[in-house]
């Protein structure tokens, strides 16, 4: 390889000799940087030039490919740092070629001293790098072969070269292509034969037989791509093709991995034979027909067709669900469907490409799993290597690992392939060896051989020329032949790669400057080419690429600015004329806008799609769409427009990053932390107001207690300068949260009634998708502990009552999961009541696995591991305990965190595991010295205490925590938190024997001031102290 830098001449002229000298330093250190980084060579620096070696002294099996990737490394670094030292921005040119040389001993002597190589190649890259334009790289033909199609080329065509005789073909490297060495065939009328494959399908037979019984299977077809696995998912379908059974196919797309039911709806789309011009009501009418197969009633029917977004027509009641409930349903309703055609015949279930399955598909095909036990159906799911099944290990699931084809069955499948055409016997032998038995290689490479005919074997056979490593872009470059021989009709498949994998007729026809006639012609031709698959006649025909490989490849032909463009179109074409599209997938828009380079349309279409699918609980899909919002957004030129628009969504995002990350997630933080300085900045007060309290529950959950006064202050200022009822309602939420978190429970008590005076649903409930942030939640949640604390354990179950009943009402994942941990197990823990923490925990996993609650889903854990131990499983539930109290720290949670590390010391102490529990009250304190937070200090002192007297520790010292604790519980009026120190006291002076009716002179007037809740464990307690003579 050779590099020049362009201007150099000029250079000297322009800076004296020490400013230059830095600048070619600066060149010298990019070129040798990036050669080192791909295992080059510098052979000799010549002023501006550098002579390079791939190869040498070390060779590696892709070292043309490495040249080229340095050689446009360098180009880059020189353009960005180099140019630091320069006038203007640095350039330079490159030449490489590839051919034998010999490397000769040392020659000359000090800095002179190099190695000497003999042969044309050194002078043949050079002439390559003289014919280069500026930040160019040119290539001969040995290295242009070798490396196939791994780059984008222009072909400068034949030039005649200083000192070679004959012309020479050059190439410039214009950049990386899309190579993928791929292929997925779907079936067709034509299928590839099956080769090799007997064992495989004879257990695929095997499981559909015990499916039909009525014992319900599934297969998991994994391999890489091109292996062969939607041809084994094609090949159980004929072969079962002559039996009663129904088929249900589901393709996951690349594109559309954030888009909820995304493979469930286009299967139904096209199951129930929608066609463009149908209207409304014709549509119910197919699908009603559909679903009728399998008994749907009312209200499956409007549930799937809402999934579907068609209008109500007044055929079906309207359902009133919440968006998890709506989502929970409508999974049922599919269930139901799969029931009712399982009662008519067996069903075949395949869900192909699930390592790009949305995550809500995921939801519900993972239930699908577990559903069909004792259902006549078969499931089949296909997916690559990267992709890690959960289900692997249950007793109806079985694994398929597809292998690649031993030589024979190569050479079987080569000659079935080649059809009529009899392939010289080294051709087929080099396609063997060269396919290393992938299938979509032998299949491809094959047809590339019998479409050139025999005036190309010659071609061909430079296969046997080929070094190994270039078999990926040996094949690439037979795909890129197909495309060329299309013709116009190539420029169609160029729109359809972008368009998708799957592209309809219509919207093709309003991309392509194409007349009607010339347009069914071309896509005729793609048809009959092999490359695509097409359902349906013009113009409600869609076509499918044939595999992900052919769309890539035919996408990979398109120049950037070409692809700018053309999805501009596509988007502009589906906003003018396929509205109801753009209103079901917003995401869609969203894309093409993004790689059409428009941030300014593509920003809106990802918050929509946000929102979409945040309003249904879907919030991964909900993160991933606003956070490619937010890139858009940042793309945009400074403006307060611009300003607002990103305040939008990253208040939008806070609601599905709490769901996912938790209050105190590092992702939460940011995105409350940036909406905040976009309020102060656009002077928002409501914004801001909402921003201040996303940034309270990030540090209050951190326990950052500074921060959190500091903000609660500050919202309590807004709020007051707005004279907002709403916002001072939220402000009531803040103090309530930060007194219980200080241990003022009376403080706490008041805040939270004062907003159950105030609220009203008609005006101070928020939307949906901020529930999350409705403070009359919050004050029915907690309600429940502070009213116990207090000494109030009835009214305290009535308070419980009430906030569940509440949650229901608003009925949201996120918020289920938060009042069965603070208002359920969180008081059911205090009253010792473990049937009934155990059934809130289980709930609290389920939720949290179902809607992605990682935060939540320690809290049940921890709640899971004290039933545990309740239950007699001690070691058990003592060691899940632990290691989900370091995982929630991990995640730098501290709320909540002391009452767990109580329960934690209190469950050691049932074990008589003393140690244990110190060293979890030990961190307890540590943490509070930390966090400053007091709602839990008396009971934590009080623990103590009952662990010293275990290990023996002298009566002085044990007394004086029981006194701690009974002075803080007073201080805050925590009525049971005192009564708890008052009976562990009196048991101490009880069991001493010569304190007894001091400890009886205690309890009473604690016992005595209470007027409820006698039938609970700690006041049957004490009534049985008081009794003792």
């Amino acid at each position: 390889m050779f590099s020049d830098l362009v201007g150099s001449t000029a250079l000297a002229t322009q800076l004296d000799p020490e400013d230059l000298h830095d600048v070619i330093n600066a060149y010298h250190t990019c070129v040798a940087d990036a050669v080192s980084s791909f295992g080059g060579f510098v052979a000799k620096y010549m002023g501006d030039g550098v002579l390079i070696y791939f190869g040498y002294p070390r060779a590696h099996e892709d070292d043309a490919e490495r040249a080229v990737r340095a050689a446009l490394a360098i180009i880059e670094a020189c353009s960005l740092k180099a140019s630091r030292h320069a006038p203007g921005r640095l350039q330079v040119r490159v030449g490489i070629a590839t051919g034998l040389v010999v490397i000769g001993d040392l020659i000359g002597a000090g800095e002179a001293q190099e190695r000497g190589i003999v042969g044309e190649t050194p002078n043949l890259a050079a002439r390559m790098q003289a014919l280069a334009e500026p930040d160019a790289v040119v290539i001969e033909p040995q290295t242009r072969l070798i490396l196939g199609n791994l780059f984008e080329y222009r072909d400068l065509g034949k030039v005649q070269v200083k000192g070679f005789a004959q012309a020479l073909q050059a190439f410039q490297v214009i950049g990386l292509s899309a190579i993928d060495s791929r292929f997925e065939a779907l079936h067709s009328t034509d299928l590839t034969p099956l080769v090799g494959r007997d064992e495989e399908t004879r257990l695929l037979l095997r499981r559909w037989e015990k499916a039909k019984s009525g014992c319900g299977q599934v297969v998991l077809i994994s391999g890489e791509a091109g292996i062969g696995k939607s041809r084994m998912a094609a090949a159980i379908l004929r072969r079962i093709g002559e039996e009663a059974h129904t088929r249900l196919r589901y393709f996951c797309s690349p594109h559309h991995v954030d888009s909820a039911f995304y493979p469930i709806i286009h299967q139904l789309e096209r199951a129930a034979a929608f066609q463009r011009d149908d209207d409304a009501r014709l549509k119910v009418d197919k699908l009603d027909a559909l679903l009728s197969r399998a008994t749907a009633t009312a209200e499956d029917s409007r549930l799937i067709a809402d999934l579907l977004l068609l209008p109500d027509i007044g055929r079906h009641p309207e359902v009133h669900l919440s968006p998890p409930q709506r989502k929970q349903r409508t999974i049922d309703a599919l269930l139901r469907q799969l029931d009712g055609l399982s009662r008519r015949e067996p069903v075949v279930h395949i869900f192909e490409d699930i390592h790009w399955i949305d995550p809500t598909s995921f939801e519900a095909l993972d239930r699908t799993v577990e559903h069909i036990r004792q259902l006549p159906v078969l499931l089949l799911m296909t997916f690559r290597p990267e992709f890690d099944p959960p289900w692997v290990g249950q007793p109806h699931v079985t694994m398929m690992a597809l292998r690649r084809l031993e030589q024979d069955d190569v050479s079987v499948l080569v000659d079935t392939i080649a059809g009529g055409t009899v392939l010289p016997p080294e051709i087929v032998s080099e396609i063997v060896e060269r396919t290393d038995g992938v299938p979509l290689f032998v299949e491809e490479l094959t047809k590339a051989v019998v479409e050139a005919g025999f005036d190309g074997l010659e071609a061909a056979n430079t296969l046997s020329r080929t070094p190994a490593r270039t078999i990926p872009a040996t094949l690439h470059a037979s795909l890129m032949g197909r495309l060329d021989r299309l013709g116009q009709a190539k420029e169609l498949a160029q729109i359809g790669a972008a368009i998708g994998r799957e592209f309809p007729y219509d919207l093709l026809a309003a991309v392509a400057s194409l007349s009607e006639p010339a347009l069914r012609a071309g896509v005729n031709q793609l048809v009959a080419s092999g490359l695509v698959f097409g359902r349906g006649v013009p113009p409600e025909a869609s076509y499918l690429f044939k595999h992900a490989l052919l769309q890539d490849a035919a996408y990979g032909t398109l120049l950037r600015r070409t692809r700018q463009q053309l999805h501009a179109r596509i988007a502009e074409a589906l906003e003018q004329r396929f509205p109801e599209r753009v209103a079901r997938e917003p995401e869609l828009l969203g894309r093409h806008f993004s790689e059409a380079q428009r941030p300014d349309r593509a920003a809106g279409y990802w918050l929509k799609a946000g929102k979409k699918s945040a309003e249904t609980s879907a919030n991964l899909e909900a993160i991933r769409h606003l956070a490619r919002a937010l890139e858009s957004v940042r793309m945009l030129p400074e403006s307060p427009e611009r300003d607002r628009q990103e305040l939008t969504i990253q208040s939008t995002i806070g609601t599905p990053l709490i769901a996912v990350y938790g209050y105190a997630g590092q992702e939460t933080g940011v995105a409350f932390d940036r909406a905040r300085i976009l309020g102060e900045r656009l002077g928002d007060a409501g914004a801001l107001f909402a921003t201040l309290s996303g940034q309270w529950a990030f540090h209050f959950v951190r326990g950052d207690h500074d921060m959190m006064r500091q903000l609660a202050d500050e919202a309590r200022r807004t709020s007051q300068q707005m004279a907002d009822e709403a916002l001072q309602l939220a402000g009531y939420r803040l103090a309530g949260l930060n007194a219980i978190y200080f241990g003022r429970f009376v403080e706490a008590r008041y805040a939270f009634e004062t907003i159950l005076r105030i609220y009203d649903a008609t005006r101070h409930r928020p939307q949906p998708v901020h529930y999350i942030h409705d403070p009359k939640f919050y004050a029915l949640a907690y309600l429940p502990v502070i009213y116990w604390v207090l000494g109030h354990p009835e009214q305290a179950r009535s308070w419980q009552a009430k906030a569940f009943e509440y949650a229901a009402e608003l009925n949201q994942a996120t918020l289920a999961t938060h009042v069965k941990i603070y208002g359920g197990a969180g008081l059911d823990e205090l009253r010792f009541d473990a049937s009934a923490v155990r059934a809130h925990a289980d709930a609290i996993v389920d939720l949290a696995d179902q809607h992605n609650l990682r935060y939540f889903r320690l809290s049940g854990l921890i709640l899971r591991g004290w039933t545990m131990a309740q239950a007699g499983a001690g070691e058990e539930g003592l060691a899940l305990m632990r290691r989900s109290c370091t995982e929630r720290l991990a995640m730098g949670v501290s709320w909540y965190q002391s009452r767990y590390l109580c329960m934690l010391a209190a469950t050691s102490l049932q074990q008589r595991r003393p140690d244990e529990g110190l060293a979890a009250l030990a961190e307890a304190r540590n943490l509070g010295t930390r966090t400053d937070e007091h709602m839990w200090e008396a009971e934590l002192r009080r623990m103590e205490g009952e662990l010293l007297r275990m290990q023996g520790a002298p009566s002085a010292e044990v007394e004086g925590h029981f006194q701690a604790a009974l002075a803080i519980a007073r201080d805050q009026y925590a009525k049971s938190f005192e009564l708890r120190a008052a009976i562990s006291l009196a048991r101490l002076w009880r069991d001493e024997g010569s304190h007894a009716d001091a400890g009886r002179v205690l309890l009473a007037p604690i016992y005595n001031s209470f007027t409820e809740g006698f039938d609970t464990p700690d006041l049957r307690e004490a009534k049985g102290l008081l009794g003792e003579k």
